[in-house]
């Protein structure tokens, strides 16, 4: 009876990866855009000193239980002004990894597509960490980046399209689920290793914690004694003054009167 459950739980676990759910978690991705207060249906957003409107995506089941995104930006030009277009396309596997992305410029009549940009051969890579999501989005906002140039656009909101693009890129990769859960990069944890020599927890603790003396008390620095001032040097003695010289008194001489 034993075997049997086990082979059941078994089947039951396969099954459920197998036919995991990866979808669009709608809201967070409108909310880290600032919300769809456009009807319901769209954010609007200022980046890169122009303005931007990002639509509610659009998703469909691939045939290897993924799922294909599409998401329409608009740039708004002002009421006198025709807005620019793009659609920015996304494929994702079964298993949260985006597998290729695309998107596609309409301005001044005028459409500017991009190359298909495939991820890594590396199955489940973007699971694992964002570099395969990063490096699908750089090569992407560069392809487009390239092309754009080529036609000598100017004005500074069409110039920031592919950036706008990038932006909306990283918002949609945040927001995919799988079975409700966000793909997340791994986050390494501290491993904790038993002491096998000592099989009970307890006495393994105590036993570290005995094995380890305290460190001794550091003795209290004592202060600085000051340093006693050098004498103050002894005054040279006061010279006696000097007594006046008394004039030198000569004989008196006498001379005869002739």
């Amino acid at each position: 009876m034993k075997p049997k459950f086990l082979f059941l739980a078994t089947l039951l676990i396969g099954a459920s990866y197998a036919f995991a759910e990866v979808s669009i978690d709608e809201e967070a991705f409108g909310k880290s855009l600032g919300g769809w207060k456009r009807k319901g249906t769209a954010a609007e957003y200022p980046l890169s000193g122009a303005d931007y409107r990002t639509y509610k995506p659009e998703t469909s089941p691939t045939p290897d239980g993924g799922i294909f995104i599409s998401v329409r930006i608009d740039h708004v030009r002002g009421w006198l002004a025709t807005n620019d277009h793009a659609n920015l396309e996304m494929t994702v596997n079964s298993k949260g990894a985006i597998s290729s992305a695309q998107s596609t410029l309409a301005i001044q009549g005028q459409s500017i597509k991009s190359d298909v940009i495939l991820g890594g051969n590396e199955a489940g890579k973007a699971i694992l960490s964002p570099e395969g999501a990063v490096q699908i989005g750089t090569d992407l906002v560069a392809n487009l980046t390239a092309k754009l140039l080529r036609e000598n656009i100017v004005e500074a909101g069409r110039v920031s399209f592919p950036a706008v693009l990038r932006h909306n890129y990283n918002r949609l990769f945040q927001a995919i689920r799988v079975d409700g859960f966000q793909i997340l990069p791994n986050v390494p944890t501290a491993t904790v290793v038993p002491d096998t020599s000592n099989p009970d927890p307890a006495a393994a603790t105590t036993t570290q914690t005995q094995s380890v003396p305290p460190a001794p008390a550091t003795p209290p620095t004592p202060p600085p004694v000051p340093a006693t001032p050098p004498p103050a040097p002894a005054s040279p003695p006061t010279p006696a003054p000097e007594k006046a010289k008394e004039p030198e008194q000569k004989p008196l001489e006498i001379k005869p009167y002739f």
